[in-house]
């Protein structure tokens, strides 16, 4: 090997000379970009804003703006039981929570505050994981105009029943995963209450019906991230949707077919009674094998997903 060819060989090695056909690497493909959007992100019950952080990142890799906000007493407007913090577990059970004024309106006020702040440009798509599809439903009833699509991430969409309790209550809603999540009397405590502070058995119980695709390791950041309480509200509340406001706006379903928290048979009851409620604009449906928590289990596959939604 002549001088030359010597240095042609340390410049490849070190990734200074480009393709020359002598075997370079190929350059990792842009991330695929999209006509640009706007994406509002509404949290599940106990999560808040951090948790759609890796599906923000994808999205805004495909040139979308993202918005996700924190719905009132969730994250950095979280508000703790002391008995959480400090005391014993029995005193926890029964403390009332902070939360228990807060009401489905509240949130939903929260996210039409968030639209109004978006207006300008495309009309956002409003996304709302589990929990949250009770306050998108809401908000959507409150203020249609603002919003360009209604997106339901494995999310309640209470529509005959109008509530998210009126669904837990189904036989569709049994999975045999979670029934033993919940500390105290919700009524008592004025929300639904976990313990994400919980011992190890625990907390592996609630990888298990939540996040179950998730290994240990990654899944306690989310883990560790969560409020002990939502608001009774959010499970109790009506959201009043009517055909004429709510019922204009367009919407998508992604079915999470692997889902043990709302299980995918009542995440399919209620996309067909939607669709009868509506029979001239219905549901688009989407599926992803996945737990509960895609936005943690594959980010770039959801956020896939709502990018490409027509």
């Amino acid at each position: 090997m002549n001088r030359r060819d010597v240095m042609k060989t340390a410049l490849l090695g070190a990734g200074l000379l480009p393709g020359i056909g002598l075997g370079a690497a190929p350059a990792p493909a842009p991330a695929k970009r999209d006509k640009p959007r706007t994406y509002l992100l509404v949290h599940g019950a106990w999560h808040n804003a951090l948790h759609w952080t890796r599906v923000s990142e994808a999205l805004s890799a495909r040139g979308h703006q993202v918005v996700a906000i924190d719905l009132p007493g969730h994250g950095l407007n979280a508000r703790f039981p002391a008995s959480y913090l400090t005391g014993p577990a029995a005193r926890f059970a029964e403390e009332k929570s902070p939360l228990a004024d807060v009401t489905l309106d509240d949130c939903a006020a929260a996210v039409v505050s968030a639209l109004e702040k978006l207006k300008g440009g495309p009309k956002p798509i409003l996304v709302g994981h589990s929990a949250g599809g009770t306050v998108i439903t809401r908000a959507g009833e409150q203020a249609p105009q603002l919003i360009g699509r209604l997106v339901y991430l494995s999310a309640y969409c209470p529509l005959r029943l109008q509530s998210a309790s009126g669904y837990g209550a189904l036989p569709e809603a049994r999975t045999g995963h979670g029934e033993n999540l919940f500390i105290g009397d919700a009524v008592k405590v004025g929300a639904v209450r976990i313990n994400p502070r919980g011992d190890a058995a625990y907390l592996e119980a609630l990888r298990a019906g939540f996040y179950q695709d998730v290994d240990p390791e990654g899944f306690l950041p989310f883990a560790l991230t969560l409020t002990p309480d939502i608001p009774l509200s959010l499970w109790v509340g009506k959201v009043g949707a009517t055909k004429e406001r709510w019922g204009r706006i367009r919407r998508s379903y992604i079915r999470c077919t692997q889902d043990r928290a709302l299980a995918p048979a009542l995440q399919d009851l209620m996309i067909r009674e939607a669709d009868a409620f509506t029979p001239g604009n219905a549901f688009t449906v989407e599926s992803l094998e996945s737990s509960h928590s895609p936005f943690a289990s594959q980010p770039e596959k959801l956020a896939a997903v709502l990018s490409g939604l027509r």
